[in-house]
């Protein structure tokens, strides 16, 4: 079966990646996690730095921040 590629929202994509999330947490302990987020490349540690800058750049002010 061929699967169409759902674009923005693809449900399916989005329920593999939560059941590989669930599998991981329900598998690993916290500081297993912990430990291979330290053992990241030089590369990946400056990936996830620039993805950690952007999120907070886009991120939306708190409900009582926002003016009306």
């Amino acid at each position: 079966m061929e699967e169409k590629n759902g674009g923005e929202g693809n449900r399916e994509a989005d329920r593999r990646y939560r059941r590989g999330v669930r599998r991981t947490v329900d598998e690993t302990t916290e500081e297993e996690r912990a430990e291979r987020a330290r053992d990241l490349t030089p590369e990946e540690q400056e990936d996830a730095r620039r993805a950690e800058e952007q999120g907070k750049a886009k991120k939306r002010p708190a409900s009582s921040e926002r003016e009306i």
